[in-house]
């Protein structure tokens, strides 16, 4: 194999709030065409994704890169959420596929891994809070 081809082929880091963008909007693009948790954010939620996405931005920017634009507590609106429409395991396990496949699909290195990790104890968490609900 040439060398050229394996350095065209390889994918950026997530570096910046572009990138972030870039994720969450594959994210979303993923969990909307899914029926099986759409509705929760359609319906049930109703999200404005023109909203929504530069807030997940602020997140994941801040869990990234120690930004300081996230001030909001991510778990109440999903407890609020759970209050409306039970979240299940099998949501929680297709939201991380999801952030997942769509962090893979779009990069790879240290900040793509540590994504990852941090989303599944971000799911674990909320998780264990919302079955402490009953």
């Amino acid at each position: 194999m040439q060398k050229g081809f394996i350095q065209s082929s390889m994918k950026n880091d997530i570096q910046n709030r572009e990138d972030l963008l870039l994720l969450v909007t594959r994210f979303y693009e993923k969990l909307l065409a899914d029926p099986s948790i759409s509705y929760l954010f359609t319906e049930v939620a109703k999200i404005d994704l023109s909203h929504h996405l530069p807030v997940l931005v602020d997140f994941w920017e801040n869990i990234l890169f120690q930004a300081d634009s996230y001030r909001k507590n991510a778990m109440q609106p999903h407890l609020d959420l759970h209050r409306l429409s039970p979240l299940t395991t099998a949501h929680f396990d297709t939201w991380l596929s999801y952030f997942k496949e769509s962090v893979d699909e779009l990069f790879e290195g240290e900040k793509a891994f540590i994504a990852k990790e941090r989303a599944t104890s971000i799911a674990t968490v909320m998780r264990i809070k919302i079955s402490q609900l009953g």
